[in-house]
């Protein structure tokens, strides 16, 4: 095993800035991965794990390792009743995963259609769209234990969902690299959810009355890509913020003031706001900083025209954080993973 050397990630991750990484290496199986890691000059040095690049920026270029996951395959570990196990290892891509599922009528990801990034990097972020989250479904992660190389299992209460939380992005961060992901789905789904966002209204364009697991995928993929850009024709990173939440007291001072601004039930005690909505109350929406800019039809989604440095793009991220603190005093935190 070879590493490359100053190798360019522009094409490998969906912002496309000019970055390059000091050292590179790619592997496709979990024996290549421990024997990246056991390299003399990896052992002990700066690393990171690259999935598909879609949900971070690089703000400058990274004087380390970047060693990229790459391994494939999907498999049925077991059936009971209605319910199916279905193991991905991390380096497919959610989204050809999400319609493999939907294929073969499995249900419980449809909603989570067209999302960008691998399986493995689902676990870390606590995916989420549409009103399901990825730990709705997960019932087990395989992680490689950085230092011992031993590979655990993490069930689902093991790895401490929240809000785009998990143990990976706490406690244990940095410790485990994710290998596989074991999914619990329904062979025979008829709690199918079309209550959040837009879903109803474009089953309804749609012309469909009784949906199936497929029209919910096809309603999310047309939503989304009415919203968002494609990255492989405009850099981004999908929502670039999180949707904050907030106390209800909070919220009912605000509602008093903007009374068209849109909310969605949270944990109890708290309300969540659309970070998209805030961010466009300020001004942002379709503004743009030379290459760097906020997205036309969506304001949650900050974009690359062609050649912004990730430090740009970073910059542009701030001056959206201040504005809206200034003007609704509430603190918008980065989705993305700044490098």
């Amino acid at each position: 095993m070879k590493l490359l050397e100053n190798f360019p990630l522009k094409d490998i991750t969906t912002f496309h800035a000019k970055v390059f990484a000091k050292q590179y290496a790619e592997f496709t199986s979990v024996d290549e991965l421990k024997e990246i890691l056991s390299l003399p000059n990896v052992k002990g040095k700066q690393f990171m794990i690259l999935g598909g690049g879609s949900n971070v920026l690089f703000t400058g270029d990274y004087n380390g390792i970047i060693i990229r996951n790459a391994i494939k395959g999907i498999e049925i570990v077991k059936e009971q009743g209605d319910d199916i196990y279905i193991k991905a290892n991390s380096g497919e891509k959610w989204h050809d995963f999400v319609l493999y599922c939907v294929s073969h009528n499995y249900g419980g990801v449809e909603n989570l259609s067209l999302i960008p990034g691998t399986v493995g990097a689902g676990p870390i972020q606590n995916i989420g769209a549409y009103g399901v989250e990825l730990k709705d479904t997960l019932f087990e992660v395989e992680a490689l234990n950085i230092h011992t190389h031993d590979v655990k299992k993490f069930s689902s209460e093991d790895c401490k969902f929240g809000y785009r939380e998990s143990i990976f992005k706490g406690e244990q961060k940095g410790k485990y690299i994710i290998t596989a992901v074991t999914l619990k789905l329904n062979k025979n789904p008829k709690k199918l959810n079309t209550t959040y966002g837009t879903i109803s209204k474009e089953l309804e364009a749609m012309g469909i009355a009784n949906p199936t697991i497929s029209d919910i995928s096809k309603a999310v993929i047309n939503i989304r890509s009415s919203k968002l850009p494609d990255p492989e024709k405009l850099g981004n990173a999908g929502s670039f913020f999180k949707n904050p939440i907030i106390p209800n007291a909070q919220f009912e001072k605000l509602k008093a003031q903007f009374p068209e601004m849109a909310s969605f039930p949270a944990h109890e005690g708290h309300t969540k706001l659309a970070a998209g909505w805030l961010i466009e109350q300020c001004g942002w929406k379709g503004k743009r900083i030379g290459d760097a800019g906020v997205h036309k039809d969506q304001a949650l989604v900050l974009v690359n025209y062609g050649d912004a440095t990730g430090k740009e793009i970073y910059d542009l991220s701030t001056k959206v954080i201040e504005s809206v603190k200034e003007k609704f005093g509430v603190l918008l935190e980065r989705e993305v993973n700044m490098v």
